[in-house]
């Protein structure tokens, strides 16, 4: 099964150098462990939430809106795409991500194919 991960930040919380180094160590062995293992398929960060935009279509008009839909405090920061037998397993995978030590990820499966 495919699963996304969805990694949720607080844009305005500020890390330190030595705390994105530690984090960036973190995920390098993340990434390294996990594709060894042949469970992530792909994932990247993405630009904060101020470059987005949301569009919308109702009653025939198109809408825009700058910046993402939801006003929350945390804002999807990344994602990566993994291959699990289950839900247990992604869960494993996902929980030795470093996002977790700060943030919060969602776990999401793909329809089956």
């Amino acid at each position: 099964m495919k699963f996304l991960l969805l990694h949720y930040v607080d844009e305005t919380s500020e890390m330190s150098a030595e705390e994105r180094r530690e984090d960036q160590a973190l995920l390098g062995a993340w990434l390294e462990d996990t594709i060894a293992r042949g469970v992530n398929l792909q994932g990247s960060y993405l630009q904060p939430s101020r470059n987005a935009a949301t569009i919308r279509a109702r009653d025939g008009e198109l809408l825009l809106t700058d910046g993402p839909f939801a006003e929350t405090k945390e804002q999807i920061a990344g994602f990566d795409i993994i291959e699990c037998a289950d839900l247990r397993e992604a869960t494993e995978v996902a929980s030795a991500h470093p996002t977790t030590r700060h943030g919060t990820i969602e776990i999401r499966p793909f329809p089956a194919e």
